[in-house]
């Protein structure tokens, strides 16, 4: 599945447990996003304008919590903390780095930092730049103005590196333990435990040996990777594939269903075009003459004699 600025990302491993979300590697919650979990991960944490997180958020590295945004919990960090202006945590905070403050941030609990502390003002540096922009204009130095507006607008929201595995909220996503809902696609990674019902305007993907405690209901495609265990229904108006020794403890509706001869379902199956019954073996010996015919099987038997 490709993803885009809209698609829910679930990397491998991450377990949604009663209060928190338990990941690995970078962690990013959209702007205006609901997340009624906290969070705890190795990498860092980015949350953006105006979101709401309700739990602790526990990161080994830096957390960047952006304006308007309130964290219902801790802030735990083992690296650097920025709060945007207006930020506002109703427990406590502690890092072990530097602590960098906008404007009327409030931490009920109180803080501790071992680091730096800066508390800065936006408002002082937007006029200082109009000042110069001004000076510069009086001066007749426009193609100066050009290079800087250039620059300002090329640095304004800039891409942040996050890590190779990532947990990605698109903006205005509301994640709970019951009911869930994305303005986007949902792609769920390997030997993944989530909770609730998923309600998805796009494509769901869910990888192997992954587990849904509710329901998937999607306006896009729907695919189940081998060894999924879904302990509700499945709907949706695009193409279902469930693969091989998938168990799905309720009913299957789309378009049309794709369907291993090893899955398991309990409850009824409704293709609006029909059900395909898939043969793996059958599959997987026309993979093979194909391979053969290109002569792949040939270039991959002297790669591992080779190694």
């Amino acid at each position: 599945m490709t993803f885009d600025r809209k698609t829910l990302i679930i990397p491998d491993k991450t377990y949604f447990e009663e209060q928190v979300i338990i990941t690995k590697g970078d962690v990013v919650i959209g702007d205006r996003s609901l997340l009624r979990f906290g969070v705890n991960t190795d990498g860092r944490i980015f949350v953006g304008e105006h979101a709401i997180i309700d739990g602790n958020l526990e990161a080994t590295n830096d957390v960047r919590v952006d304006i308007f945004s309130t964290i219902g919990g801790d802030i735990k960090s083992g690296g650097n903390v920025y709060l945007g202006e207006k930020a506002k945590i109703k427990g406590t905070l502690s890092l072990k780095g530097d602590l960098d403050v906008g404007d009327s941030v409030e931490i009920e609990k109180g803080f501790e930092a071992k680091g730096w502390i800066n508390i800065r003002n936006p408002v002082p540096v937007v006029i200082y730049i109009f000042v110069y922009l001004m000076q510069l204009l009086k001066m007749g130095r426009s193609e100066e103005i050009e290079r800087i507006l250039e620059e300002l607008e090329q640095n304004e929201g800039g891409t942040i590196p996050i890590s190779e595995s990532f947990l990605f909220l698109p903006n205005n996503s509301i994640i709970s333990v019951s009911n869930s809902k994305v303005d986007g696609s949902l792609q769920i990674g390997k030997e993944c435990k989530l909770p609730g019902n998923y309600d998805i305007k796009g494509n769901i993907s869910v990888d192997e040996k992954s587990e849904i405690l509710g329901t998937l209901k999607a306006t896009g495609n729907v695919f189940c990777g081998k060894k999924v265990k879904i302990h509700g229904n499945i709907t949706s108006t695009g193409t279902v594939n469930i693969t091989e020794q998938v168990e799905i403890f309720g009913n299957v509706s789309g378009e049309e269903i794709f369907l291993s001869k090893t899955a398991s379902i309990q409850g009824t199956l409704l293709g609006k075009k029909g059900i395909s019954f898939q043969d793996v073996l059958k599959e997987q010996a026309t993979e093979k003459v194909k391979r053969f015919e290109s002569d792949v099987d040939v270039v991959d038997e002297v790669k591992e004699m080779l190694e």
